[in-house]
């Protein structure tokens, strides 16, 4: 792992399967999180639970329908497969460790470019491929093993195998995985969604992106969510330029992906990517904004000191708490008192908080990263299985996923990873 202090805040990163990495970003303790089958949720005060469902869990829940559909359960994985000796590894091959996410961003000479641009055409014809072979009855071992030898075919490296004990070259992520599915036995029904996520060391250069395909006869709900996932992947692009802030993104794709009432999950970002895996920037594909965060803070302590004052009598037992418990009104009353008296506070302390709400993070010119949203119909709470990579939605639902890697130009951002 890569880390700067003992004392660094920690954030999942897109591939590191469940495991802290370390960002030189500050980053608020807002996860819990805990291995094996666990759940990866948002730490909030349980007074505040009605505003924080509405703010983070707008998908439609409760809207879920009844499907015949069989939870994913792990099947047998194949041998590990080999790579030539002659083709270069990344470093953190054989280690078993994921070295998390390396200070500083990926810019790039002239060379750097050219290189990036040919590791990009191979993860994407390489992701080409892998989607012609989705068919119903089709083993995720057989996109795994032919993905692999494709790979190392053209003289490349599947940058995942090896990647912190990551067991293969490619990760299949079907149905309600949200992420780092392991290829195995299971075979690909009628229905089925799937993510495949490639990426590719060539000549030192990791080119890294996913798309969702669909298996067989694909109903209608999951169709229009993989289509408004890529359409909030493009339109994350269109917005990228030198000097753009990188909350632009995550606000592009939240406030489209909420006009569909679909989820985001907000645990596995994007991130910088070049000669090392994973690089700065966090690129984060949800809205966040800290003064909110940081009133409810101080609202709680607030209306806790009331309370103390009052010995549980009069305002605070008689007016705040009823009115805080009505539906919808607790919106309201939060936003009043926090604009009327602690502004100033909340300014001078978000105007710090850089990874929260990357005031100081802006693209740089020949700078390359991937911008990869997960959108799920249902809950955005992840769950982990006992394998510690692959992450599942808690409640069955459906989740999609697009990834590309790309450069920032002077005319705004080229694909890198498009044939």
């Amino acid at each position: 792992m890569v880390g700067t202090s003992s004392l660094q805040p920690k954030i999942v990163s897109s591939f590191v399967g469940g495991r802290f990495i370390y960002s030189n970003q500050p980053l608020p303790q807002v996860f819990r999180y805990n291995l094996g089958r666990s759940r990866v949720s948002v730490q909030l005060p349980r007074k505040f639970s009605g505003l924080t469902n509405l703010l983070f869990n707008r998908s439609n829940l409760d809207d879920i329908p009844s499907t015949k559909r069989k939870r994913l359960r792990p099947g047998k994985l194949s041998p590990y497969r080999p790579v030539p000796d002659h083709i270069p590894r990344p470093p953190y091959v054989n280690t078993r460790q994921a070295p998390g996410i390396a200070s500083g961003p990926e810019v790039h000479d002239v060379k750097g470019i050219e290189c990036m641009r040919a590791s990009g055409r191979l993860a994407a014809q390489v992701l080409e491929y892998a989607g012609t072979l989705v068919k119903p009855g089709v083993k995720t071992d057989e996109i795994d093993e032919a993905v692999h030898q494709m790979i190392v075919d053209n003289g490349a490296y599947p940058s995942p195998l090896g990647y912190g004990g990551f067991p293969k070259s490619v990760c299949t992520s079907v149905n309600e995985c949200i992420c780092h599915g392991i290829p195995d036995s299971r075979e690909l029904e009628d229905g089925d969604i799937i993510n495949i996520d490639v990426t590719v060391y060539l000549n030192g250069y990791h080119g890294d992106t996913s798309a969702t395909f669909f298996c067989g006869d694909v109903d209608d709900e999951a169709r229009n969510l993989v289509k408004v996932t890529k359409e909030c992947l493009d339109k994350a692009i269109s917005v990228c330029a030198p000097g753009v802030e990188y909350k632009k993104i995550g606000k592009t794709i939240h406030d489209y992906a909420d006009k569909y009432k679909y989820g985001v999950v907000r645990q596995f970002v994007g991130h910088g990517v070049g000669r090392v895996f994973h690089a700065d920037p966090v690129i984060l594909h949800y809205s966040n904004y800290p003064k909110l965060y940081l009133f409810m803070i101080l609202f709680a302590f607030g209306l806790g000191y009331l309370q103390q004052l009052t010995s549980g009598d009069g305002l605070a037992n008689d007016v705040l708490i009823p009115l805080f418990s009505l539906p919808y009104l607790d919106m309201f009353i939060p936003f009043i008192l926090f604009f009327s008296h602690f502004n100033c506070i909340i300014n001078k302390i978000a105007a710090n908080m850089v990874y929260w709400n990357n005031d100081h993070g802006r693209m740089l010119l020949n700078q390359t990263f991937t911008i990869e949203p997960m959108l799920t119909i249902g809950s955005i709470n992840p769950v982990m299985w006992n394998d510690d990579w692959t992450v599942v939605t808690e409640d069955g639902s459906l989740s999609a996923q697009f990834e590309h890697t790309i450069l920032i130009t002077q005319d705004g951002a080229e694909i890198l990873t498009k044939c």
